[in-house]
């Protein structure tokens, strides 16, 4: 039992440096802000589908707070924002964002179909954490689109998160099916006897 767990912990581990590594792989940056990057919810969204939604979102919390402290790198502490937008940007855009992706494995006993499902159901779900701090936190960057985005927060919240969350779920499951589909690898993330978590 303590094998197991500690089996769990170490591949939990190595899930979420993967999904560091590759969100510093860009495949596109937008110009307005946002990139696709290469496949970095990948390894998460297959550790949840293969441990199930326990350890899935133990994991994408550990993930959520690497991106969180790259995010501080990347100057989140001074983009000028009030300590309640601060807040509610922390745990829109990093902590709430980044652990829904634990929640992949929700239907991971029902096949391609729920691998599918379950991982577009996760990335929707990071994806409307994005579209709500774009409109209560991140609303007077529609300025820089003009003055129509600046009175159109819900259509310019819309359009730049699902510019590079549309992109980066589509490929995830590409991503994700590819690899579940292919036999030895298929077996080993979808070996429910073997990965007992719930």
């Amino acid at each position: 039992m303590q094998s197991s767990k500690t089996k769990i912990l170490v591949e939990g581990a190595i899930m979420v440096a993967l999904a560091t590594v590759l969100s510093f792989i860009r495949v596109f940056k937008l110009p307005w802000g946002g990139s696709i990057t290469l496949l970095s919810m990948l390894p998460i969204v297959l550790f949840s589908i293969r441990r199930g939604i326990k350890a899935g979102l133990t994991v994408s919390f550990l993930f959520s707070l690497v991106q969180f402290f790259q995010g501080i790198i990347d100057g989140l502490f001074g983009w000028g924002l009030t300590p309640v937008s601060l807040v509610a940007c922390i745990l829109l855009d990093y902590l709430i964002a980044f652990t829904v992706l634990g929640l992949a494995g929700i239907f991971r006993k029902k096949g391609v179909t729920g691998w599918i499902c379950g991982i577009a159901f996760a990335v929707m779900l990071r994806f409307i954490m994005h579209f709500l701090s774009g409109v209560i936190i991140w609303k007077s960057f529609g300025q820089l689109w003009g003055d129509f985005f600046t009175e159109n927060t819900v259509l310019y919240s819309l359009l730049y998160n699902g510019a590079y969350m549309l992109p980066e779920m589509i490929f995830t499951i590409i991503g994700a099916v590819v690899l579940l589909k292919a036999p030895k690898i298929g077996h080993y993330l979808t070996n429910t006897s073997e990965a007992a978590a719930k």
